[in-house]
């Protein structure tokens, strides 16, 4: 088992989630600490709290993976009184290296919103709000037809060969590579001067280009010749949309109130906020933002949604909502809380592919400031 340092871990998640992908200002990324430390204990939370840094230093933690950024507004002195200052100093103190994967993890393929549309069953899902389209490249490899399978399996732990919802996809052709290695040359296969044929095997794989990278070492790694032969193509084919939002079908169609209670029941919430003025309504088509969306009801009511899911919806905007005709569940912004299992898999995933020696912890504290106070009469 390998050890880990904190860069290489910044590297994965960031082919996962770039940051091209954030909103505006947000500051998200490497926040505080050592690029370069040796991480052997990771703790993935939602939200970094003074109540999470205790528990990361009670656990020996040398990382904390977060989904929102410690640092949103800049210090404006250094006085420990303050508790945000405390939190930063004891982060120091401690030598905890803190990393927070925001907006770009929200809209990035398989991230946040991705992850809310699965808990809440919706079929057919798709971005919306879009913003962006991520390009796709095609890698073109030749290896001995001995290291085919091998290369396949390389490629794939890379996530190479995603298609849709169809994962593990590749094309291969076999053919005759010839080549005279040189006497400068430690060939795998044959003697320096001679002329040699080789069976080979043609894998082609597609990837988005901000994985190029990852999968290119990934592909140099798993190779068995000195030299290897390769093509990165860009390709002019429809490029997959990114969009902060998520839309699909619900699996079972039921009323605007009893869609309410669900997300109650799937979020394991003691309350919610609707707003709708049409509670009985059927619902087919939902939307959902984690976190604070208000801000994009209007691309969910135009890309079709019944009903639509967000967090922190302000009292004027759910007045707008409600002119506009769209019913709004608010089951707060807590949701995103999701990210500590999410993440904790996809982290345990990469360190058995990689063969790194890392303990990820989820986090134990709930930091959701709210509690729900019911009116005994």
């Amino acid at each position: 088992m390998g050890k880990l340092v904190a860069s290489d871990l910044i590297a994965a998640i960031e082919d996962y989630a770039p940051l091209a992908l954030k909103e505006g200002n947000d500051p998200t990324g490497f926040q505080i600490g050592r690029r370069d430390k040796s991480i052997e204990r990771v703790l993935v939370t939602l939200d970094v709290r003074p109540e999470t840094v205790q528990e990361a230093i009670e656990q020996n933690v040398d990382f904390i993976f977060a989904h929102h950024p410690v640092m949103f507004r800049p210090a404006r002195n250094l006085d420990l009184s303050d508790p945000q200052n405390k939190m930063y100093a004891d982060l120091l103190t401690h030598d905890i290296t803190v990393y927070a994967a925001h907006t770009n993890l929200d809209k990035t393929n398989g991230g946040m919103n991705d992850w809310l549309a699965e808990a809440l069953q919706l079929n057919d899902v798709q971005p919306f709000n879009i913003t962006d389209y991520q390009s796709l490249v095609k890698l073109v490899v030749f290896v001995p037809e001995s290291h085919a399978e091998q290369m396949r399996m390389a490629l794939n732990q890379a996530d190479a060969g995603h298609i849709g919802d169809y994962q593990a996809c590749s094309f291969s052709t076999t053919g005759i590579g010839r080549f005279q290695p040189t006497d400068a040359a430690n060939p795998y296969i044959g003697q320096s001067g001679d002329l040699e044929a080789v069976t080979e095997v043609k894998i082609e794989v597609v990837l988005p280009v901000a994985m190029q990278t990852k999968v290119v070492q990934a592909m140099l790694a798993a190779h068995p010749y000195e030299e290897p032969v390769y093509d990165v193509i860009p390709l002019a084919n429809q490029q997959q949309p990114i969009g902060i939002g998520r839309i699909g079908q619900v699996a079972q169609s039921m009323t605007v109130r009893d869609y309410a209670q669900f997300v109650c029941e799937t979020f394991d919430l003691t309350g919610l906020r609707l707003i709708s003025n049409e509670p009985d309504k059927i619902v087919q088509t939902v939307a959902v933002v984690g976190g604070d969306g208000g801000k994009f009801f209007p691309a969910a009511l135009q890309a079709g949604a019944d009903v639509y899911i967000t967090g922190d919806v302000y009292y004027h905007t759910g007045h707008d909502m409600l002119a506009a005709g769209l019913s709004v569940i608010d089951p707060g912004h807590h949701v995103e809380s999701i990210v500590k299992d999410k993440m904790t898999e996809i982290f345990e995933k990469w360190a058995k592919q990689r063969c790194w020696s890392v303990t990820f912890i989820k986090s134990q504290q709930k930091t959701d400031p709210f509690t729900f106070i019911f009116n005994a009469e």
